[in-house]
C-alpha cells in the first residue's frame, strides 16, 4: 500500500515528464537540460521504451548511453525515474519467441510494431522482463540520479485479455486454485445453462469468441484472471529490482480512463500511486473527468499524495479530434490534480518527437520549440510549482463517497444486458458532477469498506454486488449513513447470478424496496417524474429506464407521470436504524438530480459549497495550514471566501479574492492554535 514514507527523494513539488534522449544527437541532450533547468524540472522518467537499445540481443547489454544520460542529468540536478521498458519488447524477443505474441479473442495474432504486444501467460516473456529488471538495478541501483523506479507502462494499454494458448492453460490453473473442483466451477459458472458443464479441466477454455454469447460468468473469471495475471508481471519485475534497489517503486494506472485493471487491488503492490490523464476532447467540460481520475488515484492510495506521472500540455494524437489546451488551461489542469491529492506534475512528454505514432502529440517542447506559448507556460508551470512547495504532504478530506468496483463494471460490460443506454461510465459521472456542481469533495470507494468515517455514500452503478458487501452498506446505514443507490443496482452477486429474492434483494432492509421488473425505455424517449420532496412538488425529466417498484416501508418521493410505470414509485427513502437509504429508479437529467440531492444532503448534514458554479475549490489539510485550491472555469472573474495569504502573488486575502477567468488561486490559511 502506498506509504508517505516511500516518496522519492525530490525537493518540492516534483515536475517534468517522460523524457526520450535516445530519440536524438548528444547535443539536443545538452540543450535538453538547459532548458530543464530554466523551466524548474527536477524529474524525467527515462528508458520506458528503450529496451532494445538496452538489451541488443538476448542476454547482451549495453549500458553506455544510459550511463552517459544519467551522469548529465545528475551533474544538472535532474532526478530520474528509471523506467523498465518491458511494455515493448525488441524485434529480436518475438524473432527468438514467436509463442510469446498475443491472440485476440477472435483468433489473431497480434504483429510486431506497436506496444503491448507480448503475452503476460509466456515463460519467455516472464524471464525476460525479470532479467532486465534485474540489470537495470544491479547497475543504477545505487546511482545518485534515480529517484524511484518505474515498472512497465500503462498495463491493460492497449492489449489486455490474451487467448493464446499459453494463457489458456495459464487461467485453467488459475480456476484451479480458485474453485479446487469442477463442480465448484461448474456451480459458480452456472453451466446447467445452454448444457455447458465441465467434465474435465482440459475441456475448460478462455471466453474466445463463439457463434452467440459466451458464458458471463466466465468472462468476468477471465477478466479477473487477466488482472491477476498483469499484476503478477509486476511483482516479478518489482521484486527483481527490489533484490538490488532500495528506491520507491510505481507503475503508472489509467484511472477513469481505463477499466481493465482493478486499481484497488494494484494499489496494494506499489509503493506510490502515480496515473496518467489525458481530457477527452470530446467533452466540453474534461475538467470533471480530471477530477474523477485525481479523486479515484487518491482513493486507491488510501488518501496518501500520489504521483501525476503523465498529461499533456496541449493536444494528444490518438483521439478522433485532437483538440488543443488553451492559454491558461494547462495550469489549470495541473493544478486541479495537485488541489486532488498530487505531490508529483510530470508529462507526456519532455521534447515533441519527429517520428514515430505519436509525433502530434503535445509537449513542454513542442515542435515550434521554444519561442512558444506552450513553452511559456510551461516555464510559468514550474515557478508556481516552485511557490506552492510547501503544499507537499498535505492531505484531501472527504465527506462523502462514490461507490467504484471494477469488477461489477466488467460484469456490467458484458453482452445482453437490459439495455444499451445504460453505461456505468455515464452513471459514475452524473452523480459525481452533481457533486462536483455543488462543490463536495469525493473519495471512491469499494462496498466492502469500512464506510462509517463517511456521511453520504452513492452507488451509482453497483450492479454486482455480494451479500457481504450488501450487509456492509445495510450496517452503514443502520448506523446512521445516508445511503443513495441508483437503478441496475444489487442485480447479481460475484458470479454474476441474480441474487436469490430479485433484483435488490440484499439491500432490502436498507432500501425498504425491491424491484419486480425493470422497463427500459424505447431509444430517444424521454419521460417526467412529480417530485414532492421537501414539501414541494417539482416535475422532474428522466429518460432511458424505469423500474416496478415494491415497496416494503420505503415512502415514495416521486412517482413516475408517464412511460411504462406510470403513477407507480421512482424514487423512495427509507429510514433504517439511524440512517436513510435512498433509490432513484430512473435516469435523471443534471438539473433533476440535483432537486434529489438536495433532500440527500439534508439528511446526510451535508451542505454544499455555495462557490458559483464553475469555481472549483478543493481543500487540502497541512499539520499547521490548510490550503483552500480554487480553479476558475468561468469565463468571468469568480469571489472566494477566504482569509490567510495567496502564495502564488505572496498577496493577503482578508476574507474574499477573485479568481480571475480562468485563473488558478491558492490560499494558506494556519490553523487556529
Amino acid at each position: 500500500m502506498t506509504s508517505p514514507d516511500r516518496w522519492p527523494e525530490i525537493r518540492g513539488i516534483a515536475y517534468g515528464g517522460d523524457y526520450t534522449p535516445e530519440q536524438w544527437p548528444r547535443e539536443v541532450w545538452h540543450e535538453d537540460v538547459a532548458l530543464m533547468r530554466e523551466a524548474g524540472v527536477n524529474l524525467v522518467s527515462v528508458g520506458i521504451f528503450a529496451w532494445a537499445l538496452i538489451e541488443t540481443s538476448e542476454g547482451v547489454f549495453d549500458f553506455t548511453w544510459l550511463d552517459e544520460l544519467l551522469d548529465l542529468l545528475h551533474e544538472n540536478g535532474i532526478s530520474v525515474d528509471l523506467g523498465t521498458p518491458t511494455a515493448s519488447p525488441p524485434a529480436w524477443f518475438f524473432a527468438n519467441h514467436p509463442d510469446a505474441r498475443v491472440v485476440s479473442r477472435d483468433g489473431v495474432t497480434m504483429g510486431f510494431g506497436a506496444r503491448g504486444m507480448a503475452s503476460h501467460a509466456s515463460p519467455a516473456y516472464r524471464e525476460a522482463i525479470v532479467r532486465i529488471a534485474s540489470a537495470l538495478a544491479e547497475r543504477y541501483g545505487s546511482h545518485p540520479a534515480v529517484v524511484m523506479w518505474h515498472v512497465h507502462n500503462e498495463y491493460g494499454v492497449p492489449v489486455g485479455e490474451d487467448y493464446s494458448e499459453q494463457s489458456v492453460r495459464a487461467f485453467r490453473g488459475w480456476l484451479r486454485e480458485k474453485y479446487a473442483t469442477l463442480d465448484g466451477l461448474n456451480a459458480a459458472w452456472g453451466t446447467s445453462f445452454w448444457g455447458q458443464r465441465y467434465g474435465e479441466w482440459d475441456h475448460v477454455g478462455a471466453p474466445a469468441a463463439a457463434p452467440s454469447v459466451v458464458n458471463p460468468a466466465q468472462r468476468l473469471d477471465f477478466a479477473r484472471f487477466t488482472d491477476a495475471q498483469l499484476r503478477a508481471c509486476f511483482v516479478a519485475e518489482r521484486d527483481a529490482i527490489r533484490a538490488h534497489a532500495t528506491q520507491p517503486i510505481t507503475t503508472n494506472f489509467m484511472a477513469n480512463q481505463s477499466w481493465t485493471t482493478d486499481l484497488w487491488a494494484w494499489a496494494r503492490e506499489v509503493d506510490i500511486v502515480s496515473d496518467d490523464h489525458y481530457l477527452w476532447a470530446a467533452d466540453p467540460e474534461g475538467e470533471i473527468g480530471l477530477a474523477i481520475a485525481a479523486d479515484l488515484s487518491r482513493s486507491v492510495g488510501g488518501g496518501t499524495p500520489w504521483i501525476l506521472m503523465e498529461h499533456s500540455t496541449s493536444a494528444v494524437n490518438w483521439q478522433p479530434r485532437n483538440v488543443a489546451k488553451r492559454p491558461g488551461e494547462m495550469a489549470r489542469n495541473s493544478l486541479a490534480h495537485l488541489a486532488r491529492g498530487a505531490d508529483a506534475i510530470l508529462f507526456f512528454q519532455w521534447r515533441a518527437s519527429r517520428s514515430g505514432a505519436e509525433k502530434f502529440h503535445s509537449a513542454m517542447i513542442p515542435h515550434a520549440g521554444t519561442s512558444s506559448r506552450v513553452w511559456r507556460e510551461v516555464v510559468e508551470l514550474g515557478d508556481a510549482l516552485e511557490r506552492l512547495e510547501e503544499v507537499r504532504g498535505s492531505r484531501v478530506a472527504a465527506d462523502v463517497a462514490i461507490l467504484w468496483d471494477f469488477e461489477s463494471f466488467w460484469a456490467q460490460d458484458l453482452e445482453w444486458r437490459p439495455s444499451v443506454d445504460v453505461s456505468h461510465a455515464d452513471q459514475i459521472r452524473a452523480f459525481y458532477e452533481r457533486l462536483w456542481r455543488d462543490g463536495i469533495t469525493v473519495d471512491f470507494a469499494l462496498p466492502g469498506q469500512d464506510l462509517s468515517a463517511y456521511k453520504l455514500v452513492v452507488a451509482p452503478a453497483q450492479y454486482l454486488l455480494s451479500v457481504a458487501d450488501a450487509a456492509n452498506l445495510t450496517r452503514y446505514v443502520e448506523a446512521g449513513g445516508t445511503l443513495v443507490v441508483s437503478f441496475f443496482s444489487a442485480i447479481v452477486d460475484e458470479n454474476d447470478a441474480v441474487h436469490a429474492g430479485g433484483f435488490v434483494a440484499p439491500l432490502r432492509d436498507a432500501l425498504g424496496v425491491v424491484v419486480e421488473e425493470f422497463l427500459p425505455l424505447r431509444e430517444g424517449a424521454r419521460h417526467t417524474v412529480e417530485w414532492a420532496g421537501s414539501g414541494s412538488t417539482s416535475t422532474l425529466v428522466a429518460d432511458a429506464w424505469q423500474e416496478d417498484l415494491v415497496l416494503h416501508g420505503a415512502e415514495v418521493k416521486a412517482t413516475y407521470v408517464d412511460g411504462p410505470g406510470a403513477g407507480k414509485a421512482a424514487i423512495t427513502r427509507h429510514a433504517h436504524g439511524t440512517g436513510h437509504g435512498w433509490y432513484i429508479s430512473t435516469r435523471l437529467d443534471a438539473a433533476s438530480l440535483g432537486t434529489v440531492m438536495s433532500d440527500v444532503y439534508a439528511d446526510a448534514g451535508v451542505a454544499p459549497s455555495g462557490h458559483p458554479e464553475g469555481l472549483e475549490v478543493v481543500v487540502r489539510r497541512g499539520d499547521d495550514a490548510d490550503y483552500a485550491i480554487a480553479i476558475n472555469h468561468r469565463d468571468d472573474d469568480a469571489s472566494l471566501a477566504a482569509s490567510g495569504v495567496e502564495l502564488l502573488t505572496g498577496a493577503d486575502v482578508d476574507g474574499e479574492l477573485l479568481v480571475p477567468a480562468g485563473g488558478v488561486a491558492v490560499v494558506r490559511t494556519p490553523h487556529t492554535p
